[in-house]
């Protein structure tokens, strides 16, 4: 208790050898697919073995659960040294996880379950080589109090509903394997352009899926979502080919930190692949309505040209807002043979569609250390992207993405 004073007191975060000794730590135990699955494994296992009731709190599967907590877990230790942008997430995430009834004394369990978790990694014959000391004890210790009275805190002090209901108006198939669903949502729901709220849809109920709005907020409580079909996943093969109008969506609390930070000289750069593309969209639509803005620069990727599904109302928004200039990019030059629809190319006066990985496109262009940056896609594209952007001399702090979309 003692220390989770200090820490609130402080409000710096972490001591930067706790912070160093935290991460190097995580990257030992879990440097490859099969020991983040086994990490996330033995935290679950613990967690029910002392507190079997709160198992009801967990869906049925717990494969997708799993890699979401190593992946909250991972962003948090890497992003130690940005204390804010951790608090900040932490009291989202807190905020959030009020949809499932958890209460301080679910948090206080699930720290020591991840104590202990950590722990024992550290006595298996994967990891024998590493030993348990009593400064990782301590620097876990630490970072378990951040975290649970970070994530306590933020829940307690959310005065807003934990769930909204919202109904679907459209359904619209842009391609076979992506659809783009509108609702509207009573009471509006209070997101900023940029975040993502978690999903739940009726024909999947348990099963919450992180979205993120591809409009801004508005008065009448209108939202769109962008879903691509996800081969083997349960929640997005529902959205894309059952979604009926009519269906009721609940949805939770907005998290999430992309966001331009207009009190900054810094002009901005936005990478969005697929349906990655919907939270800088809501950006750009939001910053239309703007008297002054900063240079945006939108690369809007793909695999296929096909995929650039959304070019023409992205040229639209540009047309009117000389600030936004935007560029399309597919990794192949031609759509596949099995794809039957039109031939999307970039309107007339777009820039011309470049060739290639779209991560390898833009450092191509050089650094980018003047601009504000933000990656939205699928967790291998962000990886890629951001290896490639500080190889051509972009500052790792500069760039933003979210952990969990």
């Amino acid at each position: 208790m003692w220390r989770e004073l200090q820490l609130v007191r402080k409000g710096d975060g972490l001591d930067p050898t706790v912070i160093a000794r935290l991460q190097s730590s995580l990257d030992s135990l879990t440097d490859d697919e099969e020991s983040r699955a086994h990490f996330s494994a033995v935290f679950y296992t613990g967690l029910f073995a002392e507190h079997p009731l709160y198992r009801s709190l967990f869906p049925a599967g717990m494969e997708s659960q799993g890699h979401r907590f190593f992946r909250a877990i991972e962003f948090v230790v890497k992003n130690l040294p940005q204390h804010r942008r951790i608090r900040k997430f932490l009291t989202q995430l807190g905020r959030d996880h009020r949809r499932y009834g958890v209460e301080r004394e679910h948090y206080e369990a699930a720290g020591v379950a991840l104590e202990r978790a950590v722990r024992s990694m550290y006595g298996t014959s994967a990891h024998s080589r590493y030993k348990w000391t009593p400064e990782l004890e301590d620097a876990w210790s630490q970072f378990t109090d951040l975290v649970v009275s970070t994530m306590a805190d933020g829940a307690e002090s959310d005065t807003t509903p934990a769930l909204w209901g919202a109904t679907v108006v459209s359904h619209e198939r842009v391609l076979d394997d992506l659809a783009i669903v509108r609702l509207e949502a009573d009471p509006p729901i209070p997101y900023g352009a940029g975040q993502y709220v978690g999903v739940q849809i009726p024909q999947r109920p348990k099963m919450w899926r992180y979205y993120s709005p591809a409009i801004p907020t508005n008065p009448f409580g209108q939202l769109e979502f962008h879903i691509r079909k996800v081969s083997g996943g349960w929640v997005s093969p529902a959205i894309v080919s059952e979604t009926n109008v009519g269906d009721r969506w609940v949805m939770s609390t907005p998290l999430g930190g992309l966001e331009v930070d207009f009190t900054s000289d810094r002009d901005v750069l936005m990478i969005g692949s697929g349906t990655g593309i919907a939270p800088l969209r809501a950006q750009v639509m939001e910053m239309s309505q703007r008297a002054h803005n900063p240079r945006v620069h939108l690369f809007v990727g793909g695999r296929y040209p096909c995929d650039l599904y959304d070019l023409e109302t992205l040229w639209h928004i540009s047309l009117s807002n000389p600030w936004l200039t935007v560029v399309p990019v597919s990794e192949e030059p031609e759509n596949p043979w099995w794809h039957n629809g039109p031939v999307l190319e970039p309107p007339f006066g777009m820039h011309s569609r470049l060739i290639g990985p779209i991560g390898k496109v833009v450092s191509q262009f050089g650094s980018w250390a003047d601009r504000q940056v933000q990656i939205s896609g699928s967790p291998s594209m962000i990886k890629t992207t951001v290896y490639a952007l500080r190889a051509g001399g972009t500052p790792l702090d500069q760039i933003r993405h979210d952990p969990l979309y």
